[in-house]
C-alpha cells in the first residue's frame, strides 16, 4: 500500500510540473526614448511591484540560440562586440561558464562591488549573453551617472569599451532603452540577479526577403493604382501617414508615452507601418502573396518568441514573469498566449 502512494505522489509531483501555469505581464514599449520628453514610469513601476514577478524576459537572443544563428539583423554588430571584448581581456570560450559562475559566486558575497560587475558584465558578453551582459554593464552605468568615480569610469571604458559599441543592441542603445527605465531598476528591486531571454531569429532572413519582394511590387502597385483607383487609395495611405503623425505627437509630447503603447489605437498603427490594411489587399495587382508571406514570418516570429517563454518559465519554475516587447509585437503575442495551456495573459 505505501508503495503504491509513493507512485501516486510521484505522478502527482510531475503532472504538476508538466502543468506548471505560468501568469505573465506582457508590457509592450518603445526601443529608445532619446526622442520623447521626460518620462513618467511610475504606473508601470507600480504595476510590476503589484504583479510581484520573480522573472523578467528581454527580447535578446539567448546564448545558446545565438550559437546556432548563423546570421540576422545584429548578428554582425554581436561578432563586433565580441571580438572587441576578446581583445581587452580575453577568456578561452570552454571556460566563459566556469568564470561566470565563478563571478556570480563572488559577486553574491561582495554585491556592491562595481568592479566585480564591470567582470561579469564582460563574461556575459562574451558568452554571447546580451541580456545579462546589459543588466550588469547598467547596473554600473546607473551609478556612474549619479556618482562621479573616475576610477571606476576608467576601467569599465578600458574592459567594456561602452563609447564603441553603438549599433544593434548596443550599450550606447541601452542608455535610452526600456530596460534602463523600466525592466532593469525592477529586476534590481526584485532583487532578481538575472534576465532571461526570449528573442526568437530563426526567421529574419525570410521575413527580410519577404519585405523586400513585397516593398519592390507595392512601389509599382502604388503608381499604377494610383492613377486608376486614386480616390480610394489615397484614403487609406492618409489614413496610414495620419497614424504616423499621431505615434510621433505623442513619442515626443506625452509623459506616458508607454502608457499609449499599450493601446488598441497604438497596435492598429504599428501593424499599419509593416502591413498597411486589409482593405488594400484585394485592390487589383496589390501584392498580396508577398504580404501574406511578411505577416506569415511576422507572427512565427512572435510564435517563437512566445514558446521561448513559456518554455523557459518553466524550465527556471517561474510562474510569474514580466515581458518586455517592443509595442509592435504586444497584439500578435497576446493573441498567441491566449492559445497555450496553463498561460494567462495579462497587459496594462
Amino acid at each position: 500500500m505505501r508503495f503504491y502512494i509513493i507512485i501516486f505522489l510521484v505522478l502527482g509531483i510531475l503532472a504538476e510540473g508538466f502543468g506548471q501555469k505560468v501568469k505573465i505581464l506582457l508590457i509592450g514599449a518603445s526601443h529608445d526614448y532619446s526622442k520623447s520628453q521626460d518620462q513618467n514610469f511610475s504606473n508601470i513601476h507600480r504595476r510590476i511591484r503589484a504583479f510581484k514577478p520573480n522573472a523578467f524576459f528581454g527580447e535578446f537572443v539567448s546564448s545558446e540560440d545565438e550559437a546556432t544563428l548563423m546570421d540576422y539583423w545584429c548578428k554582425a554588430d554581436n561578432l563586433k562586440r565580441v571580438k572587441k571584448l576578446r581583445s581587452t581581456r580575453s577568456i578561452p570560450k570552454d571556460k566563459i561558464t566556469h568564470v561566470i559562475d565563478s563571478l556570480k559566486a563572488i559577486s553574491e558575497q561582495d554585491s556592491n562591488n562595481l568592479y566585480l560587475k564591470s567582470d561579469l558584465a564582460h563574461a556575459y558578453y562574451l558568452a554571447e549573453d546580451a541580456a545579462n551582459g546589459h543588466y550588469l554593464y547598467w547596473q554600473v552605468y546607473d551609478h556612474l551617472k549619479k556618482s562621479a568615480d573616475s576610477k571606476l569610469e576608467k576601467y569599465v571604458d578600458s574592459l567594456l569599451c561602452p563609447k564603441q559599441d553603438v549599433s544593434g543592441r548596443s550599450m550606447k542603445r541601452l542608455a535610452t532603452s526600456e530596460y534602463a527605465f523600466i525592466a532593469f531598476p525592477m529586476m534590481k528591486e526584485f532583487g532578481l540577479t538575472e534576465m532571461l531571454s526570449m528573442d526568437c531569429q530563426d526567421y529574419d532572413l525570410n521575413w527580410t526577403a519577404s519585405a523586400i519582394a513585397f516593398h519592390n511590387k507595392f512601389e509599382v502597385f502604388q503608381k499604377d493604382s494610383l492613377a486608376t483607383a486614386y480616390k480610394a487609395i489615397s484614403a487609406l495611405l492618409e489614413r496610414r501617414d495620419k497614424g504616423f503623425k499621431k505615434y510621433q505627437e505623442m513619442e515626443s509630447s506625452s509623459n506616458v508615452f508607454t502608457e499609449w503603447l499599450n493601446t488598441d489605437e497604438a497596435a492598429g498603427i504599428l501593424a499599419s507601418g509593416d502591413f498597411y490594411f486589409n482593405e488594400l489587399y484585394n485592390f487589383k495587382n496589390f501584392p498580396k502573396q508577398e504580404m501574406l508571406s511578411k505577416i506569415h514570418w511576422w507572427k512565427k516570429r512572435n510564435e517563437g518568441m512566445c514558446m521561448n517563454i513559456v518554455n523557459r518559465a518553466k524550465e527556471n519554475q517561474a510562474k510569474r514573469v514580466v515581458v518586455m516587447v517592443g509595442a509592435n509585437h504586444l497584439q500578435f503575442m497576446q493573441e498567441i498566449f491566449q492559445t497555450i495551456p496553463n498561460v494567462e495573459v495579462l497587459t496594462l
